[in-house]
């Protein structure tokens, strides 16, 4: 069976539906507890505008903040029971079957051809990259996929922690987004993830004459139930692959991938070469 992610229409209605819903729950616990929004703001460190966006659906409330929220107004944990749904609507529709699956994974292996992987991203790398999205991204929703990427990253606290890797195709290293500053911190992001134990970084080299991924990049999970599941995504189309062929196509070529990149040793090598030549 394969799942498939809509970019557009239910999909993208049903996350402002959770946005207003919770909003409107916030708003009633609110007028319940006597308290107009500044004095809610103040207490929980917001601004009254702010609350008012988050009730209107606008913005998406930060999980502390649903929780504050929750205990401030007395909502007997009402607000906090929407609090995974009201998260996932922190990524852009095509994206949030595979965040939520993400969450689940004990091993997750990605190959990567444009920009950094996400969940190796730095937070000003990563508002770069949201930036030069096309159609243009509103300032507040660049914001939003920045905090929910820099999120993800808590795979990497995760305890037992999961097996990660990452094939990175050579042109990533070389792409100066956002400029040097960031392309610097970047790669150097590189180098400290590479440290963890549980992490692999490797690097497909422009040199290689044979190359398993010119179909484009993938990411494959298996999950805490054992399913093996890989995503894939371009121009805002994505699919979450469950089918055991397509699934099993995938992993096969990312093991030859693994196979013709540099090691993680070499790999390194290089990352530290390109920023001491700058």
């Amino acid at each position: 069976m394969e799942e498939r992610a809509q970019v557009d229409g239910v999909e993208q209605e049903a996350g402002a539906g959770i946005l207003h819903v919770f909003g409107r729950q916030l708003k009633l616990c609110r007028e319940r507890a006597g308290l107009d929004r500044a004095e809610l703001g103040g207490r929980a460190g917001y601004s009254a505008s702010t609350i008012a966006s988050f009730e209107q659906g606008r913005r998406i409330p930060p999980p502390r903040f649903i929780d504050q929220a929750d205990e401030l107004l007395d909502a007997g944990g009402l607000l906090k029971a929407g609090k995974e749904e009201v998260a996932r609507a922190r990524y852009p529709a095509f994206f949030r079957d595979a965040a939520r699956l993400e969450t689940q994974a004990v091993e997750l292996h990605v190959y990567a051809t444009q920009a950094a992987p996400g969940l190796l991203q730095t937070e000003e790398y990563a508002r770069a990259v949201c930036a030069m999205w096309r159609p243009l991204l509103d300032e507040e929703v660049i914001e939003q996929r920045v905090a929910a990427r820099m999120a993800r990253q808590d795979i990497f606290a995760r305890r037992p922690a999961p097996d990660l890797s990452f094939v990175v195709d050579e042109a990533v290293l070389h792409r100066l987004l956002g400029g040097e500053r960031v392309w610097r911190g970047q790669l150097e992001q590189f180098l400290l993830a590479g440290e963890k134990r549980n992490v692999t970084i490797q690097v497909m080299p422009f040199s290689r004459v044979e190359h398993a991924g010119l179909a484009g990049p993938f990411t494959l999970m298996e999950t805490k139930d054992e399913r093996r599941i890989a995503y894939t995504e371009v121009q805002r189309a994505s699919h979450v692959h469950t089918e055991r062929e397509k699934v099993r196509e995938l992993e096969s070529a990312y093991g030859t991938l693994r196979a013709q990149s540099f090691t993680p040793e070499e790999s390194r090598a290089l990352i530290e070469k390109l920023l001491g030549e700058r």
